[in-house]
This record gives C-alpha cells, structure tokens and sequence, in this order.
C-alpha cells in the first residue's frame, strides 16, 4: 500500500513490503522484462523436424544455464550456492522425461513452441498438486518454460536487463537463475511476490544485497523512479532526487565499511562470549569474519547428481570447505527428501512433503547414504586435521538422536548433534541432550510446524516472525536445557543473522549463532552495544 510520511519516504511516498536482506541502496528503478508471448498454434508440415527443434531448445537452456553455474562459481560473493542452484535449474531442463513429453507431443501435431508448453505446464501442474515446497519450486519451471519457448521461437531468452548503468531491479518474482546471475549493476532488488526463505532471499543475503519481497504495489511505479531501498525495514522510498539517491548509496558505503573494521569474536557488552558462525552451501560461499562453519548444507555439493556421489568425490569436497574454513566446522548432513529433491536418492513421490519423509528420515530407506557421507566426512576431516562436527537435520525423537550419534561416533566423528526443526523436538530437549553433544536450531523450519504455517508463504510472514512468544519460548527451553546438560545450544536460521532478534537469543541462553556471512557484522555490533542482562530483560519482555 502506497503512503506518504517523513523520515525513509521520498517525494512520491513509500512502499512496503518484506525486508528479508539487509542494507539501503538508491538508484532508478528498472524493470525485469516479461516472457515471450506465446504465438497463436501453426500448422506443422513436419512433426520430427518440431520434435528436434523443441529437443535443441531444451539443450540450449541447459547450455546456458550451465554457462552461468560456471560464470557464478567465479563470483566474489555468495557464487558457490548460486552456482549449485543454477546447475540444479540445467538438469531439469535437461531431464529426459521433460524431454520426451515435448518430443510426444511435437510429434502429435503441435509446433515446438507448444509443445514446449504444454509439456512444462504438465510438470507444473504436477508439483502445484503437492503443495508446500514443491509448489514454490513451480515457479521455477515457469521460468525454465519461458527461456524454452523463447529458444524455439529464435528469440532471446528472457533475462536481466542491462540498461548500462546502475539499478534497482524489479520483478514479478525473480527466479533461482536471475538471482544467481545478478551482476554489479543491480544495487537493490524488489520484487511482487516471494517468500523469507525463497531463493531469492537467501541468495541476496549471501551477497550481501539489500532485498524486498511481496511488495505488489511495486508494480505501478514507472521504470525509471528514482527508488531507495530499505532492505531491513522493507520500505521503498519513492521519487528520491538524484542528490538523495548517491546519499543513501554513500552512508550505505560507509555503514559498511564500518561493521567489517570491526573484527573479532562475538561477545556483549559485558564480555559474554557468544560464537558467530557462517551458514555456507560450499567452498566459495566462505568469507572472513565468522568464527567458524555453523551449518555447511552438504545437499548443495549434490542438487544437480543423476548418480550418487561417490565417497572419493564426497571425500574431496568436504575437503576443500574443511582446508578453508577457519574454526570449526559443523556439517549437517543431507537436508533431503521430498521436499528438496536430490535426483540420485530415487525417492517416491508424496501427498504432503513437508510432513513426509526428509532429512534424516531418508535414512529409513536409503540407511547406506548416511553412512557412506558420514565415512567421507570422518576422511576428510582426518586429512585435514579441520574440527570438524556433524548433525542430523528432522530430528524428532531421542531414539533417533542416539542411533544418528551412534553412527557418527562408529565412523570417526567424535561430536554430534542434531537439529531442532520441530516442536517434539524442542519438547524433549533435555532427553535429545543425553545423547549428543550440541542442539542446533533451525528455526525457519521450526517456526512452520509450530504455527502451521508454510514458510514460503508471505502472506503469512507475521505468524513465521521469529519473535512470537511461542517459538522463543521452544528456543527458550531448548537453551535452558542445554545449560543443565552443561551443552552447547545454537541458532542456525535466519533468525540467528537478524540484529534485532539475536539479542533475545542471546538472552534466552543460546550460546552461538549462525547465519550468512554477510551478517555477521550488523550481529555482532547488535551484541556488542548490550549486556547479557539486558539481553535477558529483551527476552523476557519478548516472551510476554
């Protein structure tokens, strides 16, 4: 809704919307072109020349997508995640059921372009029926369908603009490879729609890129606004001066350069130590500044495998993060399932993926996945002389906290942990504790299964705040738990990076937080200007 006011809004008002990456950037406001317009059907007069055609179309978005993977793994910043998504993107262009039903249908009577079409809207079709996270990966296949047409209709696959300057980006929604490709000139992005945890939101927060999603009225300003973007608040300032804009850009500059100069480990006011660890997907996604790896999601290294990884190639990529990184290392072992399909696995599909069977649960399927990682993990981590810990993600019983701590344990890692991502889980902390060493919380996933709210959705952004009282007083328990145990507790969502929710974590007893690097300044900062007792009071009003 458009408002006029003082203070952030500009001449024309403000916007607002979600603020999901931190950081303010100003500059004109440009336009994401839409996709190609999908021609009236022709008569086709040769039914296999459309197939080969619909065939090269999808090979060339495979092709492209891949060009980009390999530009991304390039990237300064955030290139490592980004590079993982957009070869996940690739294979399902080049997945050979999409592939035949395009074939098929080309070959019933239908030009390339439709049968293009008809194809993908079939797939998506088919994931919207699912629900929760498949259903926002439909959008993905949106944008898949869209480059498809394009390359068989000869025209430029839809993309980025490049107006030769810098911008502010806007769009309907961006998907995986547009956010992925994203070059310097893109200051700050908005889009209409997107959720806390879409990928664009992760991925600007790995570069460090001011961001704002489900913001529909975005869609009435003119390409060419002067915008300022407040990436925390989640306000758009609208009809900025050319003056105004280079003064947000400048105390921006200057914000930043502030936080990074100051270094060291994360403590309040009064000295309390409290870790500030990284979140990262690979190698590349590290930076200075963090005090160690407090989520290394293994899932990453493997989105784009048809076949499973072998323990050698597994072995050489926990390598390269565990060489690099410094502090240790907290592995969390394959965040897969239904949900966030890793093709190799071959698991069935299901009605409600969310609630079905992922993360460690995979496991009662597929038990030899789990060991094979946990043996290259435990090489690795002999070859690199890296301390390195492991956790199980969908935790939800003590029985399954011990048979995961048994296996680490047997294969050479001496602690484990586990994660927090459902309420049966924060219920029996204590119990969880008799069996490993450390908690971690998930709490974008435990925020979900505790209001029943899809975490993708923004309309229910309100209900997934992590500071409603009853997911701090689950946090709150698992903390008190972990101090009678005399066991570490840590935060590992995205709460954990926000600077105004990480002090009543603190506050509550958790003792490190994890988040994307680009955080950790404005956290530690937020820690550094208050004492732990006033963090405490912080909390306790939050609870009430």
């Amino acid at each position: 809704m458009r408002e006029t006011g003082t203070g952030w809004a500009g001449p024309g008002g403000r916007l607002s919307g979600l603020g999901v990456s931190q950081g303010r950037a100003a500059g004109p406001l440009v336009r994401m072109a839409g996709p190609p317009s999908l021609p009236a059907p022709r008569p086709v007069a040769d039914p296999e020349a459309e197939a080969a055609t619909a065939v090269k179309a999808l090979e060339a978005v495979a092709a492209d997508l891949n060009r980009r993977a390999a530009a991304a793994r390039s990237h300064a910043g955030g290139g490592g995640e980004a590079a993982e998504i957009l070869e996940a993107l690739a294979m399902i262009a080049d997945d050979p059921m999409l592939r035949e039903e395009a074939e098929s249908r080309a070959r019933g009577g239908a030009d390339a372009a439709h049968a293009l079409d008809a194809a993908f809207t079939g797939h998506r079709d088919a994931l919207t029926a699912l629900g929760g996270y498949l259903a926002e990966r439909a959008a993905d296949l949106d944008d898949l369908r869209h480059r498809a047409v394009a390359a068989a209709l000869g025209l430029p696959m839809p993309g980025l603009p490049d107006p030769g300057h810098p911008y502010v980006l806007v769009a309907g929604d961006l998907s995986p490879a547009d956010t992925a490709g994203l070059g310097p000139d893109v200051l700050a992005l908005v889009t209409e729609r997107g959720g806390p945890t879409s990928h664009t939101a992760i991925l600007a927060r790995a570069r460090g890129l001011p961001a704002v999603v489900a913001c529909p009225a975005v869609a009435d300003v003119a390409d060419g606004t002067i915008v300022g973007v407040d990436g925390a608040s989640g306000e758009i300032a609208l009809g900025l001066t050319p003056e105004q804009a280079a003064e947000v850009m400048e105390r921006d500059r200057a914000e930043r350069a502030r936080l990074a100069a100051a270094t060291g480990p994360g403590r309040t006011a009064d000295g309390h130590p409290v870790s500030l660890l990284a979140n990262i997907g690979s190698a590349a996604d590290l930076r200075p500044g963090a005090e160690g790896v407090g989520l290394f999601r293994t899932e990453f290294l493997f989105l784009d495998r048809k076949q499973a990884p072998s323990q050698e190639e597994q072995t050489a990529a926990y390598a390269e993060v565990f060489e690099r990184a410094e502090g240790p290392v907290i592995v969390r072992t394959l965040d897969a399932g239904t949900d966030k399909p890793l093709p190799f696995l071959g698991l069935p599909e299901e009605p409600n993926p969310a609630l079905g069977v992922r993360g460690l649960r995979v496991d009662r399927l597929l038990p030899g996945v789990l060991d094979a990682q946990l043996a290259a993990i435990a090489e690795a981590a002999r070859a690199t002389g890296a301390d390195v810990r492991v956790m199980a993600p969908m935790v939800t019983t003590p029985a399954e906290a011990a048979g995961f701590a048994r296996r680490a344990r047997a294969a050479g890692i001496a602690r484990a942990g586990v994660m927090v991502e459902v309420p049966a889980a924060a219920l029996r902390a204590a119990e969880l504790l008799r069996e490993v060493d450390f908690l971690s919380i998930g709490t974008n996933d435990l925020a979900q299964y505790t209001f029943a709210a899809d975490r993708q959705h923004p309309a229910l952004a309100d209900l997934l705040d992590p500071r409603q009282p009853a997911l701090l007083g689950l946090i709150g328990a698992c903390a008190a738990a972990g101090r009678e145990a005399g066991k570490p507790v840590g935060v590992c969502g995205e709460a954990a990076g926000d600077p105004a929710v990480a002090p009543l974590l603190v506050g509550l007893g958790v003792t490190s937080l994890s988040m994307a690097p680009s955080c950790v300044p404005l956290v530690r900062e937020a820690l550094a200007g208050l004492t732990l007792e006033e963090c405490g009071e912080l909390a306790r009003d939050a609870l009430g």
